[in-house]
């Protein structure tokens, strides 16, 4: 299966991104590398050919308090899982150069075939996000995640997402 993005390496131009977010653009400037060497998330790039990043995402093993899973969704669990194994996508963010091209879209789908593929291997029933302001949470609206209930975090079945490529 092919991907828009790659690992994040060395070779990628890290402070030039700018997304305008600073929570998002000192991640990925200092903190990025060490969270992939630690294994605590692995970040993947969308660069261009001078390796100047265009966007990035994170992904990383989480789950999901069965509380605030909603019950139509939650009554297909075993009742046996107090939390149920999920994908984080823990940041996405574009520069701001590339805004408007459809960049958003097209990373957050390549983040949704990258936690489904690997959801056939390391069990994840959903991907979960927290959205950083009201702008990601409408971003994410657009795409069919679902709030989770006193949380803040939002949510999107991989049998959902299965259907996007299946």
């Amino acid at each position: 299966m092919s991907f828009l993005t790659v690992p994040l390496e060395n070779i990628h131009k890290k402070k030039e991104f700018d997304c305008g977010k600073s929570p998002l653009n000192q991640y990925l400037h200092i903190q990025a590398k060490q969270d992939v060497k630690r294994r605590l998330s692995a970040c993947f790039v969308l660069a261009d050919d001078q390796n100047r990043i265009e966007g990035y995402y994170t992904l990383s093993n989480a789950s999901i308090s069965r509380e605030f899973v909603p019950e139509d969704i939650l009554k297909k669990m075993p009742p046996t899982y107090q939390d149920l194994p999920a994908t984080l996508l823990g940041r996405l963010a574009i520069d701001t150069s590339s805004k408007g091209k459809g960049l958003g879209r097209d990373l957050l789908i390549d983040a949704l075939k990258r936690s489904f593929e690997t959801s056939k291997t390391v069990g994840s029933m959903a991907v979960i996000v927290d959205p950083l302001d009201e702008d990601a949470e409408n971003f994410y609206l657009k795409y069919g995640f679902i709030k989770l209930p006193d949380s803040g975090k939002m949510f999107l079945p991989m049998a959902t997402i299965g259907t996007l490529f299946s």
